[in-house]
């Protein structure tokens, strides 16, 4: 069984930063991708950044330049560094482990249980 474990969010003012971690645990034999995701009340859920296993980033664009993911391989971790928030960036954060092998050799995606995060002043 993998689980994805998320910690980090809570409530910030305007202009302010969080970090969001979310570790991955479990029989795991490799992981392609991890990424976070983000759905505002009567909003889609979007891509707010995601980091492939061949050391690629990809953000969506109203958060390029404020947000920066990394990611620990040997932990199975990976990290949502967010600065300069703003009240547009409230949401609930989850996250993603796309393409995870486990040590029975079963591939599948996983889904962390969400995080707030609200920016409000």
């Amino acid at each position: 069984q993998v689980q994805l474990v998320e910690s980090g969010g809570g409530l910030v003012q305007p202009g302010g930063s969080l970090r969001l971690s979310c570790a991955a645990s479990g029989s795991i034999f490799s992981i392609n991708a991890m990424g976070w995701y983000r759905q505002a009340p009567g909003n889609q859920r979007e891509l707010v950044a995601l980091f492939t296993s061949d050391g690629s980033t990809n953000y969506a664009d109203s958060v390029k330049g404020r947000f920066t993911i990394s990611r620990d391989n040997a932990k199975n971790t990976v990290y949502l560094q967010m600065n300069s928030l703003k009240p547009e960036d409230t949401a609930v954060y989850t996250c993603n482990a796309r393409g995870v092998v486990t040590s029975s050799l079963k591939r599948g995606d996983y889904w962390g249980q969400g995080t707030q995060v609200t920016v409000s002043s």
